[in-house]
């Protein structure tokens, strides 16, 4: 038979827990420095509310490294707030669409394949097309391209694809050119003066 719960019987669920009670003599294990240690930032009230990426007052990393070539230029990867990301679809998920249909960044974005219509997008080869398509994208990969153009269709790029430059082997044509005005131009040699007949 359960017993009759009243003030005398009553107690929490679980064990208390008591607080732990600093400063209140050598002790008690928690008294002088209250566990904090001599001295020190950590030692000081507030030093546990640091922001993220705080150093101490050195120059953090963010602001060491250098933000002009690599993952934080602006045609890099997804890192900074000046990147525009870009959408993958696969041909794959382009056969849903009847055949002869215009597909376009705002039809991909009713269709759920994309969240945004300003999103660019870019088409990649993963999967097979069977049907005819007019396909408008900001990007495509070399075998979408040749998949949707092999099933009858047509792509449409809306931006203009990047031109990698090719560097010369060699030395830079700056460096060729500073070389040549450096180098002292020949001299021709002068004939020498003809012996006079006895």
């Amino acid at each position: 038979m359960a017993q009759e719960l009243n003030l005398s019987n009553l107690k929490p669920a679980s064990p208390r827990t008591d607080r732990k009670r600093v400063g209140r003599g050598p002790g008690s294990g928690k008294g002088r420095y209250s566990g904090r240690g001599i001295k020190g930032q950590k030692s000081r009230a507030g030093s546990h509310k640091m922001r993220a990426g705080f150093e101490g007052g050195q120059m953090p990393i963010y602001m060491r490294l250098g933000k002009q070539r690599g993952p934080y230029s602006k045609d890099a990867m997804p890192i900074g707030p000046h990147r525009t990301f870009m959408a993958a679809i696969n041909v794959r998920d382009l056969d849903r669409f009847d055949a002869g249909a215009e597909v376009t960044p705002q039809l991909l974005a009713e269709a759920g394949l994309i969240r945004n219509p300003k999103t660019e997008v870019k088409i990649l080869g993963h999967g097979d097309l069977s049907k005819k398509l007019s396909v408008s994208a900001h990007g495509f990969s070399a075998t979408a391209r040749d998949k949707i153009e092999g099933a009858g269709g047509s792509v449409t790029a809306l931006k203009d694809p990047k031109v990698k430059r090719r560097r010369k082997k060699g030395a830079s044509p700056a460096r060729a050119s500073a070389a040549a005005e450096a180098a002292p131009a020949e001299e021709p040699e002068a004939e020498a003066p003809a012996e006079p007949e006895e």
